[in-house]
């Protein structure tokens, strides 16, 4: 520690009893996840200031504020447990952020009773967040007065008076290859408080000690195991192999030098024999420590694995240094804050994506909101920040490659990380859901849960239950268990790998990605390889980390990263089964079963035999849980979140399964049997009818043709459309070639994959290409667009290929290559206006003249209100329009369909828009031209009449729905869509539209 190091006095915000913070029964504070500190059980209800500073952070439920003091210590109070959900209710803040606060001023007010009454408790919490500024922290203890006793004393690990000299900074290098994890993590508390200095420890896996830096041995113990270099800069580095090993006074150890020695880095030091000093030693963590800290500045320790001699394990910035402040001398570097775009913030998948880009960088990444930062390259720590839209998020990168880090993960997170709102779905879409609300049965035989995936089951009753899982506390030696938890986590993967094969659905089989991804979260390793220094076995160690985590997201009150902890017991139990030597069985149940369960992983889901399971229920979960839309993607009806007595059914139980509507019914009666059997029957032969018919030419009960063709991304989907009846295709997505890869196809790449569409439909079907559809809000990551106030009005659709006509030529020429195999037509996305549909036109003309294709209709997307009230002028110059309903309905109605309050009213099916959609038509109509819709309502039944009747000729659907469109066109005439089309076209809101459509609901 410091001598005379910089003290800082924090007083009692509130009059009360101090408590320990492991005491305190919440996680996030207890294993001090978010900073050390002291927990207050108060008497008194107006918080007071424990130190002077600044008002760097207010939490919107106003139970919650960040401090940072003139010394840069950020502290955090939070009153009461799981007050944020009770969003401000009893809480009145006197300060706002950005205020400058005295010691004992009031900063916020709050009714004790009611909060008591409706939180966890009251036990308030005063957290240090960036303890790297704190050397040392004296906690007080027993009753304390509001504004006058001392809670806390701090040894300040620097001063803002330490930047004056000139001095410079010292990179120390890995001495052993290994893990590194923080040092207030050792088992030690010689080492964690920090008591010899500030430093990092290290997991070793090799056997030789290198020196980290360059300068003279100045010590060097009689027991071998530590020495002690002092650099040029006067810089004393102590390196100490093992916990406890001076009791083996010098065996297992060799020196390589002696006390004077001048040594360079990289050079050995000490050859040691792991083997025997981990099984006669408490530990092999090794610690690297800078002894004299009054020489230090700043500090950066490094994460995740290194090799000996070559990677840099902390980085110091001396005292006196010029660059010794926040950028230290280009090693720290900060962007944003970026405004977080994602709906549900940072969730699994966004969260993998994002710990897979920072991982690609040698810095060390943080993601900041306020004075709270996390690891980004760790998915449970990201997913555990329980980020929301909005939020303010800024990137810290400490590094060699800092700056490159910090401007790729802040250019990430602005672009959602991957995730597209909106985006289409995959082509075997899941069906629609019901709103995620507990079902609230009358009948004392109906027991209710939340809607997971829709469908009807009769069945008898399974129950399951997950294997327990045992295994050893204590462990071989740490260097053995951690080879047998490397081992487990690779076959893990490998596992996952396999089970991802078997799932023809890419946005299903992301879910397993995000599983991949946990499975080399460094925090989560990190935890793990603690336990097994600790001398605990693979697995045990495996088990507390896994189980601490997910019990962290479960304390969330963020209901979708609740449900993703599901996701990481998944995984853990998966490593732990292979740590354990024991097989997962997998779920074998008779034919006709309905499956009951606590809780099923994506893993079980994924499994499931479909001949089998007819349905299944959890007491956990609901619907955006990744089991929910695994259940969705199989076609299995599901209800997740029933009520327990559910566990109580005897196996065999007959019961009754409504996945739409979201209940089980025990001791169905045999009329209630019956009507469930016919119901589902009826809806059977429904759609064996639909697919009978579904290879007939489209037309409407009084013989007008109308084309159904389908959606597709690849051929093998075209493959499942033309089984399925489609008539050709109506909409390649064509960026399905350009996302997840880091350059662009090339021509060669592109024809091959448009050809094999073009190959699986023939030369009498017709094959509309979309050409490339990204932009701000559908980012590619080898295509920077800069950052866009607004991206769904900035470069996106057509506009991105008039701002980069190479890879736009080379797309056409490739799409061009199809023409002979196909009825070829190539349509724009995004046009707006005349001079973009002819910028667009005349550079497609130059192609085809290079390549002699000349024989292909061009079109137009009607995705704006601007190309629809001209559509007459563009009907000039197009030859056909597709109207992308999903898009035109966001544009007229001024509503982001990925809002999560406003998705639900842009309803394409609201008057405004289906003037629109007239409009086009009526413009086409003028020039003879042809009007089709590849939006979600060509694919919606109840739609279908409108859409004839206002003039639409071809509908492009997604693959399942089109036997039931054709079935829906065949059973309407032309007159009565024409008559129904004008009746809505009077109405006032979509409510009402649907009410009259209601009818032709599939």
């Amino acid at each position: 520690m410091r001598a005379n190091a910089p003290r800082l006095q924090l007083i009692a915000p509130l009059s009360g009893v101090l408590i320990p913070i492991e005491s305190v029964p919440d996680p996030v504070f207890a294993e001090k996840m978010v900073g050390d500190g002291i927990s207050i059980d108060p008497t008194s209800n107006e918080l007071l200031a424990p130190l002077a500073g600044t008002v760097i952070q207010l939490h919107r439920a106003g139970h919650a504020l960040t401090i940072r003091s003139a010394e840069g210590v950020e502290v955090l109070l939070h009153i009461g447990l799981d007050t944020v959900t009770l969003k401000g209710e009893g809480f009145a803040p006197q300060v706002k952020e950005g205020d400058s606060v005295t010691q004992g001023q009031s900063l916020i007010r709050f009714d004790a009773d009611l909060v008591g009454r409706k939180a966890r408790g009251l036990l308030t919490q005063m957290v240090i967040a960036n303890g790297d500024k704190v050397a040392r922290m004296k906690p007080a203890t027993g009753k304390v007065e509001a504004g006058k006793s001392e809670v806390l004393m701090l040894d300040l690990a620097g001063s803002s008076a330490a930047h004056t000299t000139s001095a410079g900074s010292v990179d120390l290098v890995a001495p052993l290859s290994g893990v590194l994890f923080p040092l207030d993590k050792v088992p030690d508390p010689v080492f964690a408080q920090k008591m010899v200095g500030d430093g990092v420890s290290l997991d070793p896996t090799s056997g030789e000690l290198l020196s980290p830096v360059a300068g003279t041995v100045t010590n060097i113990h009689n027991a071998h195991h530590a020495l002690t270099i002092t650099t040029a800069e006067g810089l004393e580095v102590l390196v100490h192999i093992g916990i406890d090993t001076v009791m083996l006074k010098g065996e297992g150890f060799t020196p390589r030098v002696k006390q004077g020695d001048t040594v360079a880095v990289g050079q050995a030091l000490i050859s040691f024999d792991a083997d025997r000093v981990a099984r006669k030693a408490a530990s092999l963590l090794t610690q690297i420590v800078i002894a004299n800290g009054d020489k230090v500045a700043a500090m950066y320790a490094k994460s995740g694995a290194v090799e000996a001699g070559r990677d840099v394990v902390l980085s110091v910035q001396l005292v006196g240094s010029e660059v010794a402040d926040a950028t230290a001398g280009g090693n720290v570097e900060l962007a944003g804050p970026v405004s977080l775009p994602n709906p549900s913030g940072l969730h699994a998948r966004p969260a993998a994506v994002l710990a897979a880009e920072a991982k690609k960088y040698k810095s060390d990444v943080r993601i900041m909101r306020g004075a709270a930062e996390v690891n980004a390259k760790s998915v449970v720590a990201i997913m555990g920040f329980a980020t929301m839209q909005g939020d303010a998020i800024s990137v810290k990168a400490t590094g060699p490659d800092a700056r490159e880090a910090a401007a790729a993960v802040a250019k990430l997170l602005a672009e959602g990380c991957g995730e597209k709102a909106g985006d289409a779905p995959a082509p075997a879409a899941a069906p629609k859901v019901i709103a995620p609300t507990r079902a609230t049965p009358t009948d004392p035989d109906e027991l209710a849960g939340v809607s997971a995936s829709p469908g009807l089951a009769v069945g008898r009753i399974v129950q399951y239950r997950q294997q327990v899982i045992e295994v050893t506390e204590k462990g071989d030696s740490p260097q053995r268990e951690r080879t047998r938890l490397d081992g487990a986590l690779h076959e893990g993967r490998a596992a996952i790998e396999a089970l991802k094969a078997n799932l023809s659905d890419r946005s299903k089989a992301q879910i397993l990605d995000a599983h991949i991804e946990l499975l080399e979260d460094p925090e989560l390793i990190d935890l793990a390889i603690e336990g097994v220094s600790a001398g605990k076995s693979a697995g045990y160690a495996w088990r507390e980390a896994f189980t601490r985590y997910a019990a962290q997201l479960e304390g969330l009150d963020n209901a979708l990263l609740r449900e993703r902890a599901n996701d990481i017991r998944d995984v853990g139990r998966r490593v732990l089964a292979l740590l354990a030597g024991v097989t997962q069985a997998k779920i074998d149940v008779p034919a006709g079963s309905i499956l009951i369960a606590e809780e099923l992983t994506p893993s079980d889901t994924a499994q499931l035999d479909r001949t089998k399971v007819l349905g299944f229920c959890t007491t956990t979960g609901g619907a955006t849980s990744h089991v929910a839309i695994l259940a969705r993607s199989l076609g299995i009806p599901a209800v997740c979140g029933i009520d327990e007595a559910v566990l109580d059914l005897a196996d065999g139980t007959q019961v009754v399964l409504d996945g739409s509507r979201g209940t089980l019914r025990k001791n169905p009666s045999e009329a209630q049997l019956a009507d469930a059997e016919a119901r589902m029957a009826r809806q059977a032969a429904k759609r064996e009818a639909e697919q009978a018919a579904a290879h007939k030419a489209a037309q409407t009960a009084d013989g007008v043709r109308i084309e159904v063709v389908a959606n597709v991304r690849n051929a093998k989907d075209a493959q499942e459309g033309v089984a399925n009846g489609a008539e050709g295709v109506g909409l390649l997505r064509s960026e399905f070639l350009f996302d997840d890869r880091d350059t662009a196809p090339d021509e060669e790449e592109q024809a091959a994959a448009y050809i094999a569409v073009a190959e699986a439909l023939g030369t009498e079907r017709p094959l509309v290409v979309r050409t490339l559809d990204v932009g701000g809000d559908k980012p590619l990551p080898y295509l920077p667009l800069g950052k866009e106030d607004n991206p769904f009005l900035g470069l996106r659709g057509v506009r991105v290929s008039l701002d980069r006509p190479d890879m736009f030529r080379t797309q056409l020429r490739a799409i061009l290559r199809t023409a002979p195999l196909a009825k070829l037509h190539i349509m724009f996305p995004m046009i707006a206006t005349l001079e973009e549909l002819r910028e667009a036109k005349a550079i497609l003309a130059e192609e085809q003249a290079a390549t002699g294709h000349t024989d292909v209709q061009v079109g137009v997307m009607i995705e704006v209100p601007s190309a629809a009230v001209m559509a007459e002028q563009f009907a000039r110059e197009a030859d056909f329009f597709s109207i992308g309903t999903n898009d035109l309905t966001q544009y007229t109605l001024a509503m982001d369909r990925g809002h999560p309050k406003l998705a639900k009213k842009a309803d394409g099916l609201n008057p405004a828009v289906l003037r629109m959609i007239a409009l086009t038509c009526e413009g086409a109509k003028k020039h003879g031209k042809w009007v089709g819709v590849c939006g979600g309502m060509a694919s919606d039944p109840m739609a279908v009449p409108v859409l004839i009747g206002l003039g639409v000729t071809e509908l492009s659907a997604s693959v399942p729905a089109i036997p039931a469109i054709k079935a829906t066109v065949a059973r309407v005439t032309m007159p009565e869509c024409e008559a129904l089309a004008q009746e809505v076209l009077a109405l006032g809101t979509a409510a009402e539209v649907r009410a009259r459509l209601a009818k032709f609901a599939d």
